[in-house]
Protein backbone atom coordinates (compact mmCIF):
# COMPACT_ATOMS: atom_id res chain seq x y z
CA UNK A 1 0.00 0.00 0.00
CA UNK A 2 1.32 2.87 -1.09
CA UNK A 3 2.22 5.78 1.99
CA UNK A 4 0.85 9.30 0.67
CA UNK A 5 2.76 12.36 1.86
CA UNK A 6 1.42 16.30 1.54
CA UNK A 7 4.35 18.21 2.02
CA UNK A 8 3.40 21.93 2.12
CA UNK A 9 6.38 24.29 2.03
CA UNK A 10 6.59 27.32 4.69
CA UNK A 11 8.29 30.54 5.22
CA UNK A 12 8.23 33.62 6.50
CA UNK A 13 10.47 35.47 4.79
CA UNK A 14 8.91 36.27 1.31
CA UNK A 15 9.54 39.61 -0.17
CA UNK A 16 6.37 40.80 -1.85
CA UNK A 17 4.30 40.44 1.57
CA UNK A 18 6.49 39.64 4.35
CA UNK A 19 4.78 36.82 7.02
CA UNK A 20 2.02 36.31 4.68
CA UNK A 21 1.03 32.85 5.48
CA UNK A 22 0.83 34.28 9.42
CA UNK A 23 -1.79 36.46 8.26
CA UNK A 24 -5.08 35.84 9.73
CA UNK A 25 -8.62 35.54 8.47
CA UNK A 26 -11.36 33.86 10.76
CA UNK A 27 -9.09 33.60 13.48
CA UNK A 28 -6.47 31.57 12.14
CA UNK A 29 -3.46 32.12 9.92
CA UNK A 30 -3.36 31.32 6.32
CA UNK A 31 -1.10 28.03 6.95
CA UNK A 32 -4.16 26.77 9.29
CA UNK A 33 -6.52 27.12 6.95
CA UNK A 34 -4.94 24.99 4.27
CA UNK A 35 -3.70 22.83 6.78
CA UNK A 36 -7.31 21.97 7.51
CA UNK A 37 -8.71 22.21 4.39
CA UNK A 38 -6.37 19.25 3.40
CA UNK A 39 -6.88 17.09 6.53
CA UNK A 40 -10.12 16.86 5.08
CA UNK A 41 -8.40 14.64 2.39
CA UNK A 42 -9.42 10.72 2.02
CA UNK A 43 -6.11 10.09 0.14
CA UNK A 44 -3.85 11.63 2.01
CA UNK A 45 -1.80 9.52 4.90
CA UNK A 46 0.07 12.16 6.07
CA UNK A 47 0.59 16.05 6.11
CA UNK A 48 3.73 18.00 6.94
CA UNK A 49 5.12 21.18 6.77
CA UNK A 50 8.73 22.23 5.25
CA UNK A 51 9.71 24.73 6.87
CA UNK A 52 13.21 26.66 6.72
CA UNK A 53 16.14 26.05 9.41
CA UNK A 54 16.27 30.20 9.50
CA UNK A 55 15.65 31.39 13.60
CA UNK A 56 12.59 34.06 11.82
CA UNK A 57 10.97 30.65 11.18
CA UNK A 58 10.75 29.45 14.89
CA UNK A 59 7.38 30.82 14.63
CA UNK A 60 5.97 28.22 11.95
CA UNK A 61 7.14 25.18 13.87
CA UNK A 62 5.84 26.93 17.20
CA UNK A 63 2.67 26.76 15.63
CA UNK A 64 2.68 23.87 14.11
CA UNK A 65 3.79 22.17 17.35
CA UNK A 66 0.79 23.75 18.66
CA UNK A 67 -1.73 22.40 16.14
CA UNK A 68 -0.12 18.92 16.03
CA UNK A 69 0.88 19.55 12.09
CA UNK A 70 4.52 17.30 11.53
CA UNK A 71 7.24 19.80 10.54
CA UNK A 72 10.75 19.28 9.06
CA UNK A 73 13.18 22.34 8.76
CA UNK A 74 15.93 22.28 5.78
CA UNK A 75 17.46 24.75 3.71
CA UNK A 76 15.57 28.04 2.40
CA UNK A 77 17.43 28.26 -1.05
CA UNK A 78 17.57 24.83 -1.43
CA UNK A 79 13.44 23.79 -1.70
CA UNK A 80 14.22 20.60 -4.01
CA UNK A 81 16.57 19.51 -1.03
CA UNK A 82 13.81 20.14 1.62
CA UNK A 83 11.28 18.33 0.16
CA UNK A 84 13.68 15.14 -0.30
CA UNK A 85 14.78 15.44 3.08
CA UNK A 86 10.21 15.72 4.22
CA UNK A 87 9.41 12.50 1.81
CA UNK A 88 12.83 10.43 2.94
CA UNK A 89 11.40 11.59 6.88
CA UNK A 90 8.44 10.05 6.14
CA UNK A 91 9.17 7.12 4.01
CA UNK A 92 7.05 8.33 1.46
CA UNK A 93 5.97 6.33 -1.85
CA UNK A 94 3.92 9.74 -3.53
CA UNK A 95 4.25 13.09 -2.78
CA UNK A 96 1.51 15.58 -3.36
CA UNK A 97 3.69 19.03 -3.43
CA UNK A 98 1.53 21.95 -1.74
CA UNK A 99 2.46 25.37 -1.17
CA UNK A 100 1.44 27.61 2.14
CA UNK A 101 -0.10 30.30 0.12
CA UNK A 102 -2.71 28.32 -1.54
CA UNK A 103 -4.91 28.49 1.51
CA UNK A 104 -7.95 28.12 -0.26
CA UNK A 105 -6.96 24.70 -2.21
CA UNK A 106 -9.97 22.17 -2.45
CA UNK A 107 -8.88 18.73 -0.85
CA UNK A 108 -11.43 17.28 -3.65
CA UNK A 109 -8.82 18.09 -6.26
CA UNK A 110 -5.99 16.83 -4.42
CA UNK A 111 -7.76 13.71 -4.35
CA UNK A 112 -8.59 13.89 -7.86
CA UNK A 113 -5.23 14.52 -8.91
CA UNK A 114 -3.85 11.45 -6.54
CA UNK A 115 -6.42 9.27 -8.36
CA UNK A 116 -4.85 10.43 -11.87
CA UNK A 117 -1.43 9.56 -10.74
CA UNK A 118 -2.40 6.13 -9.39
CA UNK A 119 -4.67 5.47 -12.64
CA UNK A 120 -2.27 6.19 -15.12
CA UNK A 121 0.54 5.24 -13.46
CA UNK A 122 2.48 8.66 -13.75
CA UNK A 123 5.28 9.92 -12.57
CA UNK A 124 4.06 13.50 -12.76
CA UNK A 125 0.43 14.71 -12.15
CA UNK A 126 -0.27 17.91 -12.05
CA UNK A 127 -3.42 20.59 -13.29
CA UNK A 128 -0.74 23.29 -14.01
CA UNK A 129 2.17 24.62 -16.24
CA UNK A 130 3.27 28.02 -17.14
CA UNK A 131 1.67 28.25 -20.80
CA UNK A 132 -1.56 26.30 -20.00
CA UNK A 133 -4.24 26.37 -16.69
CA UNK A 134 -7.80 26.09 -16.62
CA UNK A 135 -7.84 26.06 -12.54
CA UNK A 136 -8.02 29.47 -10.60
CA UNK A 137 -4.33 31.00 -9.95
CA UNK A 138 -4.32 29.20 -6.04
CA UNK A 139 -5.56 25.96 -6.77
CA UNK A 140 -2.68 24.43 -8.18
CA UNK A 141 -1.86 20.72 -7.26
CA UNK A 142 1.50 18.54 -7.90
CA UNK A 143 1.96 14.63 -7.38
CA UNK A 144 4.50 13.16 -7.62
CA UNK A 145 6.74 9.66 -7.32
CA UNK A 146 9.23 9.45 -4.45
CA UNK A 147 11.53 8.30 -6.90
CA UNK A 148 11.46 11.05 -9.05
CA UNK A 149 11.91 13.35 -6.19
CA UNK A 150 14.76 11.63 -5.40
CA UNK A 151 16.20 11.73 -9.18
CA UNK A 152 15.56 15.10 -9.28
CA UNK A 153 17.26 15.76 -6.22
CA UNK A 154 20.44 13.45 -6.75
CA UNK A 155 20.85 15.45 -10.57
CA UNK A 156 19.27 18.94 -10.08
CA UNK A 157 21.77 21.23 -10.64
CA UNK A 158 19.97 24.89 -12.31
CA UNK A 159 19.47 27.03 -9.45
CA UNK A 160 15.74 27.03 -10.19
CA UNK A 161 15.60 23.68 -10.41
CA UNK A 162 16.40 23.54 -6.21
CA UNK A 163 13.92 26.53 -6.04
CA UNK A 164 10.94 25.45 -7.75
CA UNK A 165 10.64 21.36 -6.77
CA UNK A 166 9.02 20.55 -10.02
CA UNK A 167 11.18 22.08 -12.89
CA UNK A 168 14.06 18.83 -13.37
CA UNK A 169 10.96 16.09 -13.70
CA UNK A 170 8.55 18.39 -15.82
CA UNK A 171 11.31 19.56 -18.26
CA UNK A 172 11.70 15.99 -19.32
CA UNK A 173 8.98 14.22 -20.57
CA UNK A 174 10.86 11.41 -22.54
CA UNK A 175 11.74 10.47 -19.00
CA UNK A 176 9.30 11.19 -16.60
CA UNK A 177 5.28 10.21 -17.50
CA UNK A 178 3.88 13.21 -17.16
CA UNK A 179 0.07 14.09 -17.10
CA UNK A 180 -1.81 17.84 -16.81
CA UNK A 181 -5.56 17.90 -16.13
CA UNK A 182 -7.59 20.44 -16.89
CA UNK A 183 -11.27 21.56 -14.86
CA UNK A 184 -14.66 21.38 -16.55
CA UNK A 185 -14.20 25.25 -17.98
CA UNK A 186 -11.87 27.53 -18.16
CA UNK A 187 -11.50 29.69 -14.70
CA UNK A 188 -7.90 31.08 -15.02
CA UNK A 189 -9.34 34.33 -14.65
CA UNK A 190 -9.50 34.06 -11.28
CA UNK A 191 -6.46 34.76 -8.65
CA UNK A 192 -6.92 33.34 -5.52
CA UNK A 193 -2.93 32.97 -4.73
CA UNK A 194 -1.28 35.16 -1.55
CA UNK A 195 1.53 37.29 -3.10
CA UNK A 196 0.55 40.67 -2.42
CA UNK A 197 -1.71 43.29 -0.36
CA UNK A 198 -4.65 42.44 -2.97
CA UNK A 199 -4.54 39.32 -2.62
CA UNK A 200 -4.99 39.11 1.07
CA UNK A 201 -7.76 41.20 0.97
CA UNK A 202 -9.35 39.03 -1.86
CA UNK A 203 -8.76 35.82 0.08
CA UNK A 204 -9.70 37.13 3.77
CA UNK A 205 -13.13 38.20 1.86
CA UNK A 206 -13.69 34.71 1.00
CA UNK A 207 -13.14 33.18 3.86
CA UNK A 208 -15.56 36.00 5.65
CA UNK A 209 -18.15 34.84 3.71
CA UNK A 210 -17.91 31.40 2.94
CA UNK A 211 -16.39 29.68 5.96
CA UNK A 212 -18.89 30.61 8.68
CA UNK A 213 -21.72 28.92 6.67
CA UNK A 214 -19.57 26.11 5.40
CA UNK A 215 -15.69 25.63 6.86
CA UNK A 216 -15.52 22.68 4.21
CA UNK A 217 -16.48 24.66 0.95
CA UNK A 218 -15.70 23.62 -2.77
CA UNK A 219 -13.66 25.25 -5.22
CA UNK A 220 -16.66 26.24 -7.25
CA UNK A 221 -18.18 27.77 -4.01
CA UNK A 222 -15.49 30.40 -4.10
CA UNK A 223 -15.81 30.68 -8.01
CA UNK A 224 -19.99 31.72 -8.17
CA UNK A 225 -19.24 33.74 -4.85
CA UNK A 226 -16.78 35.21 -7.28
CA UNK A 227 -18.82 36.15 -10.06
CA UNK A 228 -21.29 37.16 -7.90
CA UNK A 229 -19.27 39.87 -6.40
CA UNK A 230 -17.10 40.96 -9.58
CA UNK A 231 -15.85 44.39 -7.81
CA UNK A 232 -13.87 41.93 -4.93
CA UNK A 233 -12.52 39.61 -8.04
CA UNK A 234 -11.33 43.08 -9.85
CA UNK A 235 -9.45 43.95 -6.88
CA UNK A 236 -6.17 41.88 -7.67
CA UNK A 237 -7.01 41.05 -11.14
CA UNK A 238 -4.18 43.04 -12.88
CA UNK A 239 -1.67 40.64 -10.83
CA UNK A 240 0.67 38.50 -13.72
CA UNK A 241 1.55 35.02 -12.20
CA UNK A 242 4.18 33.64 -12.24
CA UNK A 243 6.95 36.38 -11.69
CA UNK A 244 8.76 34.69 -9.04
CA UNK A 245 9.62 31.79 -12.08
CA UNK A 246 10.28 34.33 -14.52
CA UNK A 247 12.68 35.69 -12.46
CA UNK A 248 14.50 32.49 -11.50
CA UNK A 249 14.78 31.95 -15.04
CA UNK A 250 16.61 34.99 -15.31
CA UNK A 251 18.95 34.38 -12.53
CA UNK A 252 19.39 31.00 -14.48
CA UNK A 253 21.08 33.06 -17.02
CA UNK A 254 23.11 35.06 -15.34
CA UNK A 255 24.91 32.80 -13.88
CA UNK A 256 25.08 30.70 -16.92
CA UNK A 257 22.89 28.02 -16.74
CA UNK A 258 20.59 28.78 -19.75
Amino acid sequence: MNMIVAIIQARTNSTRLPNKILKKTNHKTILEHLVERIRHSKKIDRIIVATTVNKHDDIIVDLCKKNNIEIIRGSEEDVLGRYYQASNFAKADIVVRLTSDNPLLDHRIVDHAIEIFLEKKCDFVSNYSLDHTTYPHGFAVEVMSAKALEEANNEAKKPSDREHVVFFIKNQPNRFKIFQFDSESDFSDIRVTLDYQEDLEVISTIFNELYPKNPDFKMMDVILWLEKNPKIKKINSKIKPYLNILKSFEDDKKQGFM
